[in-house]
Parts: structure tokens; sequence; C-alpha cells
């Protein structure tokens, strides 16, 4: 009898310790998630954009060869979703393309304000695993289906499409993408990849890429900024990015008690 007590004891608990293993990240960005032998260790040192594509790029190239997303739309994305893989979310979840949790999702997920207030967002064991998840994701959705009618080359229209599918709310997102793999040279990576002309590509002057890349790099320290103007497409999470704070931070320097914020309103956004 006893040892059918204890054989039951010990089913019990490996019962528990299977469940245990999924952790769903509930803490807000500025809060110190809890540390479990399960949790994804953060790196110290921040990646520039080449230190990332050089990461990352042959993960890029055979998700391509694999489902058919151009490489250089991929690592585009993945520079800017995750701003370089320093992002909260690339840092803490291992989620570089900001893809949230709606859509039949049940892994892990970690919770924060974007655009709205607390949203999930999925978390991955390792980058790798959030590579093959955006391509998966692409290529399921039916919403994405026409991206692939596209040449694999054109990362114009795929860049549009994204854009036009809803993938990210800023209508400055395909110029965003598009100014990325330039810059970079991202579209040798692509089959036949080659630079689009002024001509097939009139959507911005060199000024207004200057323009653009300061939206999204991180600024100088000695070029801190101290009040920022908001602009279509903004939200908290992607000012508070930009300038290296927590939404809290930001929240408390600007006394905000939720997420709502116009076009036109001025943020602080030095905490000095």
């Amino acid at each position: 009898m006893k040892r059918i007590v204890l054989f039951i004891i010990i089913i019990s608990i490996s019962s528990e310790a299977c469940k245990a293993k999924k952790i769903t990240y509930k803490a807000p960005v500025s809060t110190n998630l809890h540390k479990s032998k399960d949790s994804v260790t953060a790196p110290l040192q921040k990646l520039s954009a080449q230190e990332y594509i050089e990461k990352y790029k042959y993960i890029a190239i055979a998700e391509m060869k694999k489902f058919g997303v151009p490489a250089s739309i991929t690592l585009a994305q993945g520079l800017l979703e995750s701003s370089n893989g320093n992002s909260t979310l690339a840092r803490i979840a291992n989620n570089h393309f900001g893809i949230k949790c709606p859509g039949g999702w049940n892994g892990d997920a970690i919770y924060q304000d974007d655009d709205a207030p607390n949203e999930c967002f999925r978390a991955y064991l390792n980058p790798e695993d959030s590579f093959k998840d955006h391509s998966d994701f692409l290529k399921t959705k039916k919403r994405y289906s026409f991206l692939f009618e596209y040449a694999i080359s054109d990362y114009v229209s795929w860049a549009n499409g994204l854009k036009q599918a809803g993938y990210a709310t800023n209508p400055q997102y395909p110029q965003l993408l598009i100014m990325l793999i330039e810059r970079y040279k991202l579209y040798e990576y692509d089959p036949e990849g080659k630079k689009l002309t002024k001509e097939e590509d009139p959507f911005f002057t060199e000024s207004e890429l200057e323009a653009i890349i300061n939206t999204i790099l991180p600024m100088p320290n000695n070029q801190a900024a101290t009040f920022y103007k908001i602009k279509t497409g903004d939200t908290l999470f992607s000012i508070a990015k930009r300038f290296r704070l927590t939404i809290d931070e930001l929240k408390t320097i600007n006394k905000i008690t939720n997420v709502e914020i116009k076009v036109g309103q001025e943020l602080k956004v030095n905490k000095d």
C-alpha cells in the first residue's frame, strides 16, 4: 500500500513539473521578470545594425529558401521591429518581429503596452524560433498570401504589401523597410538581388532618408532631445524605444496615466 501511495505522489510531482515548464511573462516593461531556469537571459551588450545582420543573415537566407520570404525583408523587419535586437521583446522574449499572440498562439507570452495597454506578444526559447515563426506567420495567414505572387527580389512590392496587409500601423513602414534594405544592401541576400534605381524607387529623397532613419535609430547621448512632437503612427512604446526610456518612465516624466496620445502632442523625453 505504501508503495502505491508513493508511486502516485511521484507521478503527481512529475505531472506538475511538466506543466510548470510553460512560462508566461506578465510583468510590465520596466519591471524585472522573475528569474527561472527556463527564462531567457538578456544580452548585456547592444548590437549595432551591422552586427545584427551578420548574426542573423544565414537564418534569414535559410528561411527564404524554405518559405519564400525574401531574406532582405526578413532582416529589415528584424532590424526595425527589434531595434537591432536590443528591444525588450527581443532581449526578454526573443521576439524579433513584434508578432502578437492572437491567431491560435498557444506558446509563451510577454505582456507590454503597445497600440493598447498590456498587449500580448509571443515569446520564444531562442531567436531562431522567432525567425521561423515569422516565416510561418506570413506563409499561413491568408491576408499575406498575395505577397508570394511577387518576385523574391522585389523588396519594394513586399514592403508595401506588408503595410497593405496590416502588418504594421506606421504609415511609413514600407519606406522604413526599403531604407534599411538599401542602406545595408540587404538585397544582396536575395536571389539575383539588386538595388532599385531612383526611377524604380520614387518613394523618398536622400534628405528624406536621413529624416526617416532618425526616427528609428537610437539618438547619440550628446544629441539627446528634451521634447518630442508626436507624429501619425507613433505609440508610447515606439517613442520610449527611440529615446531609450521605458514606457513607465515616459509616462512618469509626462504625468500620463494612460497610453492615449494625440498627433501634435509634445512629450518630454529627457529624464534630466
